[in-house]
């Protein structure tokens, strides 16, 4: 396959697809990278996404708890052990339902780009 045919990553990571193919799956558990695509036979040892996932996962997260629990506060002045059974349960469902999908668009793009590992000569 071509670099041209190849899907959108953000589409592909999204759904955890392939990057290459966007049909195979990209896990093999929650977190864990499949060693290839059953599909189109690309190996995913470039698939390295480290902490990047994590770091949006915190942004987006965070700013949408945040968000609510203000207006929450506002319309409804909860008592604050409300406010932990509220949001502390909905920010670990949050970070656990984006983290799969942000680490797939990280691993399709990083297949994209053609990033490597940076090396000194």
């Amino acid at each position: 396959m071509t670099k041209a045919a190849t899907p959108n990553p953000i589409r592909a990571g999204l759904l955890c697809r392939c990057p290459r193919c966007g049909e195979g799956p990209l896990f093999s558990g929650f977190l864990a990278v499949a060693p290839g695509c059953s599909r189109c036979g690309l190996d995913f040892g470039f698939a390295d996404s480290g902490d990047g996932p994590a770091i949006f996962v915190i942004f987006v997260a965070g700013f949408a708890i945040i968000a609510l629990a203000m207006v929450t506060e506002a319309i409804f002045h909860l008592h604050p052990l409300m406010h932990l059974a509220l949001w502390l349960p909905g920010t670990v469902l949050l970070c656990l339902a984006l983290l799969r999908p942000f680490k797939g668009v990280m691993i399709a793009l990083q297949f994209h780009n053609d990033a490597q590992e940076g090396r000194s000569e």
